[in-house]
């Protein structure tokens, strides 16, 4: 991914200008860019929204989408249809109340109903498809296609779809240029890669359809998204993360009773483990036989944490299903809380995050990597270390918990306040910009090999035991997020940190030309973190030779190579035929 940065950079300043380099694009390339930027331009509308919600606890956040996605449907259309006309006929059912189009593996529609009957109505109305030399299932899902007469589709204008794909490292590169300030890439580098509205409305929508299948076996059960889904550090394209819940996570401690009382006669097994094995492989069959759209079906029991994991197609979402994990659920609602009290700490959290992924520091495949969850505690555990701090302790949220937020997971205390109110900030005006730079010199400079992260207590503690990382689960304490790291991986971190602080350390840098014309910008701010030049490791030839380098003379080549770079492009420029 780094070196496809590269190429897209030297694309960009070739070309002269946005102008230039948006017309060099294929047709396709051009949509994709200008759906970035407008959704970006309508992000405001969105963040008004989030504010909305900001006032509402955790729970009830997720059980008004729940309850949304419950009086929705997911529709396969042709390739070119009326959009009027098909909204029209799905009004016969009821009021429509949100909908929006996208495109994966074909064109889908999502559209909400005003209420659950309509629903009932349309699926009254809807037919088992007629299938010639097959056999077709009869499930009767919420998942449905749109048959429109042939004669009908000519000449159809395409309705306007929503991207649900993360920008490439190319558009993100031009939307940060155009920037005037560090402060300003890194708002807009959260705000183009945050889940819209729409695409988490869509993964609400995919977990209740997997409900339904689910249903058939524990008519009472939920399938609820956690992790990043619901967390507010969700990037367009992440993976679905399910709970299987099926005894409730949000349902009070049962009381206990006097006198006569019934309970439910069920079936035993060995132990927790083993049962969750069992409802998983069941759950997993049936997607994989039942479930319409539902391709690549494994069933992973074996891991700590027993998971199914499969692709569904219609969403384009990759999904891992898990049951009753009700601690994860509890660290979602822990990252949403610290995510809603300042937009310093999302603003940080993406930008270290993708800083991450371009320099390969984290992975999608399973292996040696730190991980986005370890990532994001390691922020928050840097902005408990401010002066003032910016972010409170996890034992400062229990503190401030009412008789109502309290909760014990399996013996672990993990109860947090969940009224925000409560929660008084001390008053720190550092910048994004510093307090990025800040990140760098803190684990450029951190004990690894004696301390420990710890947010619960917000300070460093001995190292427990002997890995390369050690950060404390902040509800299971005797656990370790980051025992899978190496110290090949942590040493890579580590020197990019450093090469990192040390650019910021640099005017060349820091601070966009003023002779710079808009059509001409060399990567600076936070545009210069991610070139490939930067790591170490992003070039395998000369891996060795890199690292027999000082850190202080491959940042004097970056500078010098941007310079170069730099009037070269003006040369360029100002010979360049004013036909072209």
């Amino acid at each position: 991914m780094a070196a496809s940065f590269g190429v897209c950079r030297l694309r960009f300043r070739s070309l002269g200008g946005f102008d230039r380099f948006y017309l060099g694009l294929e047709t396709q390339t051009q949509r994709r860019l200008t759906a970035t930027i407008s959704a970006i331009k309508v992000q405001a509308g969105n963040n008004t929204v989030t504010k909305a919600k900001e006032n509402k606890t955790f729970q009830a956040i997720q059980e008004e989408r729940r309850e949304q996605a419950q009086r929705s449907v997911l529709i396969s259309c042709p390739p070119r249809f009326n959009e009027n006309k098909f909204l029209d006929y799905l009004s016969n059912h009821g009021t429509i109340k949100k909908h929006f189009f996208y495109s994966s593996y074909g064109t889908y529609a999502v559209v909400e109903f005003s209420s659950k009957e309509s629903i009932a109505s349309l699926k009254e109305s809807t037919n088992l498809p007629a299938v010639e030399h097959e056999a077709a299932v009869p499930f009767k899902s919420r998942l449905l296609s749109l048959k429109w007469p042939g004669s009908q589709l000519n000449n159809q204008p395409l309705p306007p779809l929503q991207e649900h794909s993360h920008p490439s490292i190319g558009d993100i590169s031009q939307l940060l240029l155009e920037k005037d300030s560090i402060d300003e890439q890194l708002q807009c580098l959260t705000e183009a890669l945050q889940l819209t509205e729409e695409n988490i409305s869509l993964r609400f929508l995919v977990c209740s359809l997997l409900g339904d299948i689910a249903g058939a076996y524990f008519p009472e059960c939920i399938i609820r998204p956690f992790g990043s889904t619901v967390n507010s550090f969700g990037k367009l394209g992440c993976d679905v993360d399910m709970i299987l819940d099926l005894d409730g996570i949000y349902a009070t401690s049962q009381k206990k009773v006097s006198g006569l009382s019934l309970e439910y006669q069920v079936k035993r097994g060995a132990s927790e483990r083993a049962v969750t094995q069992s409802i998983l492989s069941v759950i997993g069959k049936c997607v994989d036989q039942f479930g319409p759209g539902c391709v690549g079906v494994q069933n992973i029991l074996q891991a700590r944490c027993p998971l199914v994991r499969f692709s569904h197609q219609p969403s384009g979402f990759q999904c891992d299903l898990t049951a009753n994990n009700r601690v994860a659920v509890k660290s979602s609602e822990l990252l949403l809380l610290y995510g809603q009290l300042d937009p310093r700490v999302r603003h940080l959290v993406f930008s270290v995050r993708y800083w991450a992924r371009v320099h390969g520091i984290t992975s999608s495949i399973p292996g040696a990597w730190i991980t986005n969850f370890s990532l994001t505690v390691m922020v928050v555990f840097f902005l408990q270390q401010r002066s003032p701090p910016i972010l409170p302790t996890l034992d400062r949220l229990t503190e401030l918990a009412g008789p109502s937020d309290k909760c014990v997971i399996d013996g672990n205390d993990c109860t947090i306040v969940s009224d925000l109110s409560k929660i008084t900030l001390q008053k720190n005006t550092d910048t994004s910009a510093k307090l990025l730079q800040e990140f760098f010199e803190f684990y450029g400079n951190f004990p690894f090999n004696k301390a420990s992260i710890n947010i619960r207590k917000g300070k460093e503690q001995t190292k427990p035991e002997a890995t390369a990382l050690h950060i404390q689960n902040p509800f299971e304490t005797t656990l370790n997020v980051s025992k899978n790291v190496n110290v090949t991986q942590l040493e890579r971190f580590v020197k990019l940190c450093q090469e990192s602080a040390w650019l910021f350390q640099k005017s060349e840098i820091l601070n966009r030309s003023s002779s710079q014309s808009a059509e001409s910008v060399s990567p600076w701010g936070f545009s210069a973190l991610l070139l490939p030049s930067v790591t170490s490791g992003a070039a395998v030839k000369s891996r060795r030779k890199r690292k027999l380098e000082p850190a202080s003379l491959r940042i004097k080549n970056l500078l010098d190579s941007l310079k170069i770079k730099g009037v070269e492009t003006v040369a360029k420029k100002g010979s360049a035929d004013p036909s072209r």
